[in-house]
């Protein structure tokens, strides 16, 4: 069963996530955030992956160090139910249109941490969600993870249905990327190792 679970606390924020790669029915998100919520659980359906966050953070302040240390637990989370990534794709990647916008994911689940990310929101808030920290989960996600991540957003008016695209093809490309593929023997990389 690939799956872990973790804690951290810290004078802002408390996180518990649990990530299940082979129970994708398992999903259910509580950060005080309800956009980050909304997001989180298009990211995990489109995924295919089980995922139960429960967040706690200084809300009162705003939502940035909530939304960034999901993003840090989760791509711990996801990195060690990985595991040694034998027999796994890898590579994913997908479009998703989502009425006027398009957005695309492509992602290397490669240990070498890196995010391109290509988009820009003419609405600054969606909720209590500061659209500026859809880059900082992705950072905190990526690099935490070790996913060699880009995202673009190629065009769209709607600031909600650009960041919908975002999330939603980010949990496709995982998706494919983390599914165990038959013919793979060992790692997916001429290296033998993907850390």
């Amino acid at each position: 069963m690939r799956s872990a679970s973790k804690q951290r606390k810290t004078n802002e924020t408390a996180i518990e996530v649990t990530c299940q790669l082979d129970q994708p029915d398992q999903v259910s998100i509580h950060t005080g955030v309800g956009f980050f919520d909304h997001m989180l659980e298009l990211m995990a359906r489109h995924g295919r992956i089980g995922l139960q966050v429960k967040a706690e953070g200084d809300l009162h302040i705003d939502s940035h160090h909530t939304v960034e240390d999901v993003g840090i637990v989760l791509g711990q989370v996801l990195k060690e139910s990985l595991g040694d990534k034998k027999g796994i794709n890898r590579y994913g990647h997908a479009y998703v249109p989502m009425d006027e916008s398009l957005g695309f994911a492509a992602v290397d689940i490669s240990g070498r941490p890196f995010l391109v990310f290509d988009a820009t929101f003419s609405n600054q808030k969606l909720g209590n969600f500061d659209t500026e920290l859809v880059k900082e989960f992705l950072q905190a996600f990526a690099f935490q993870a070790g996913l060699t991540l880009h995202i673009k957003v190629h065009y769209g008016d709607n600031t909600h249905h650009k960041i919908e695209a975002i999330f939603k093809a980010l949990g496709r490309s995982l998706s494919e990327a983390i599914a165990v593929n038959p013919d793979i023997t060992g790692v997916n990389s001429t290296k033998g190792l993907i850390e």
